[in-house]
Order: structure tokens, then C-alpha cells, then sequence
């Protein structure tokens, strides 16, 4: 069984990505067979993410001087060791592979067919057949994945050892599995041997975030990131110079709540930032240290929030007393 992958992009959108011309693509394909892997029955070029990739490479080369001819039968690493060597061991211009996520089952497949918004910051491979009839040539095209999500029927055990033939095969352990109407009983099973799950059709948010930490594993297992470019940031509400009107407010309506909460958000801030700026090398630490990332932010922002309530209540009981004292004046 051939897999289909997803997303594939026309003549115009690649153009837009490899800064080349679509009549020069088109010429490039003619003449040394470079360029779209599928064509539709009437003739249309699609683009995998793997070919425009690799065009993305060729363009980089042939705008650093060398003709098209000397590198067009060459393989992907040949191209970015030979970029690199142009750019003295800088990797600026060298596309960044995007997370390879396979899914698998009939209908998984047919309804992300539909939702292909999901698939457009990956390259999905769609396997349209039941865990248990996955070939082992399908596996060896697939090669090594950074995410899995299968569409999944029938006993908890068979399932558990499919997947675990599946995921060594495929090295990864980023596993959700979709299932229809379940009891509480199998879904804790599932989750003992560290599947994620859901029901079908997939939740939006789940799906989503299991496809965005494919990314952030796929990011990590290129080396040291900085977790501040991994995990989204919830936004400051307070800046320093905002804190002491709170610690000088009135303890009539909060009492020294103002004062407390600056100290709690300056201190969240500062292990923020801590985690943002700490080094991961693989994936157990980028799983902790983001989680304790998101985790403050999140704590930082609530209590940024309680904060700017707290002054709101604190100035609101300073004006009604003032209000007061008039009017018994």
C-alpha cells in the first residue's frame, strides 16, 4: 500500500516558496526530471513538502553561482553540505525539515482529507488501513516519524502490542490513538502504556496539540533550543515601573494583597525566564522544563491579572470613601 502524503502544494504556491520563477520549474522537470513527485489525472503538477524541500535547496545553490546542471541529480544531504560549505557552517539557508507525522485508519484518513488545515505545518503520511494490516513495506517507506496518530477498534491488547511493534519500528513514543465510544477501564490502560487519547473524530485542541509537540520534538532532536522559541508566551500585563502604585495602595478594600501579588508575579517572572533561557538536549528535559515553562507563565499571567483586579477594587474603595466622607460633610 503506497502512503499519500499531505499537503501538496501547486506550481504557484512552490514558486512563492523557492523564490524561482513556475516556467523555470517547469523547465528544471523537463530537463532533469526535478520538481513535482505526483500529477493529477489531467496533468496538474502537486508538490510534496519533501520536493519543495528540496527545491528550496536547489534555489539556494543556483543563487550562490553554481549552474543547475552540476547539482539537479543530487541527493538532499549532498545539497546542504555543500550549502554549508558556501555559507561557512551556517545553516540560515537551509530549510528546516517539518515534523513527519504518520496517520493511520480508513476513516482517520478520510476526515483529515477534510481537514487539511491541520496538516499545513507537517508532513503527514496517510496510511488508509487498519493498525492491524499495516505492511512492513509501508513502515520501511514511511521511515523514522516524529508523530503517530492511529485510528483505533478493538481490543486494548492487541492494540497495545500493535503499537508497540509500531513505535520501535518507527522511533517514536509521540503516540495518540482516536477511538470511538470507550469505557473509563480501557482508556486507563491505554494511558499506562503512555498513549494519549481521544475520541473520534479527533478533538480540534488535542489533535492540535499533539501535532504542535511532533514539532517541538522535531526541533530538539536538531540540537539545544531555547524553550522560549518552543513554547508560546502568554503576554506581560504588568511592566516593573507599574508595581508600586500597588505597593502604595490602600489596604482598606484589598488589604496588603497588592503588595503580596507584585512580589508573586516578580518572582514568576524571574523562573520564567529562567526557563525560558535554559538549554534542553533532548526530549525528557524539553518535556519537564517546557512544562514548568507554560506552567509559571500561565501562574505569572493569572496572577497579573489578580493584580490589576486587586488595584481596580483597591482604587474603586478610595474613590467610594472619599464619596462618603462628602456627603456626611
Amino acid at each position: 500500500m503506497d502512503l499519500q502524503r499531505r499537503p501538496l502544494y501547486g506550481i504557484g504556491t512552490v514558486a512563492r516558496l523557492t523564490g524561482v520563477k513556475p516556467d523555470t520549474l517547469r523547465i528544471w522537470e523537463r530537463r532533469y526530471q526535478l520538481g513535482a513527485s505526483q500529477k493529477t489525472p489531467s496533468g496538474r503538477r502537486l508538490f510534496t513538502q519533501a520536493d519543495v524541500e528540496h527545491l528550496q535547496l536547489v534555489a539556494a545553490i543556483v543563487k550562490s553561482g553554481t549552474r543547475i546542471g552540476e547539482i539537479a541529480s543530487s541527493k538532499r544531504k549532498t545539497l546542504e553540505v555543500l550549502l554549508r560549505s558556501r555559507n561557512k557552517g551556517s545553516t540560515t539557508d537551509i530549510p528546516q525539515r517539518k515534523a513527519k507525522v504518520l496517520f493511520v485508519g480508513a476513516g482517520l484518513c478520510e476526515w483529515m482529507e477534510d481537514h487539511q488545515g491541520f496538516l499545513v505545518n507537517i508532513d503527514a503520511l496517510l496510511a488508509p488501513c487498519s493498525l492491524l494490516q499495516l505492511e512492513h513495506d509501508t513502515l520501511e517507506m514511511a521511515g523514522e516519524v516524529d508523530g503517530l496518530v492511529v485510528e483505533s477498534e478493538g481490543s486494548v491488547r492487541s492494540v497495545c502490542e500493535a503499537l508497540s511493534c509500531l513505535t520501535t519500528s518507527l522511533c517514536t513514543k509521540n503516540v495518540l490513538i482516536a477511538r470511538c465510544e470507550d469505557n473509563l477501564r480501557n482508556q486507563e490502560e491505554l494511558e499506562h502504556h503512555g498513549f494519549t487519547i481521544t475520541s473520534f473524530p479527533p478533538d480540534a485542541a488535542m489533535l492540535a496539540c499533539h501535532l504542535s509537540n511532533c514539532g517541538t520534538a522535531k526541533e530538539v532532536s536538531r540540537g539545544s533550543k531555547n524553550l522560549g522559541q518552543l513554547v508560546p508566551v502568554k503576554p506581560r500585563l504588568f511592566d516593573e515601573g507599574e508595581f508600586p502604585p500597588a505597593k502604595k495602595s490602600s489596604v482598606k478594600a484589598a488589604g496588603e494583597g497588592p503588595y503580596h501579588l507584585a512580589g508573586l508575579v516578580r518572582d514568576l517572572a524571574a523562573l520564567e525566564e529562567c526557563m525560558a533561557n535554559c538549554s534542553v538536549e533532548n526530549w525528557r528535559d524539553v518535556s519537564v522544563n517546557a512544562s514548568i515553562y507554560a506552567y509559571t507563565g500561565q501562574a505569572r499571567w493569572l496572577m497579573e491579572k489578580a493584580l490589576g483586579l486587586a488595584m481596580d477594587t483597591d482604587s474603586t474603595a478610595a474613590e467610594v470613601d472619599i464619596v462618603s466622607r462628602t456627603k456626611l460633610s
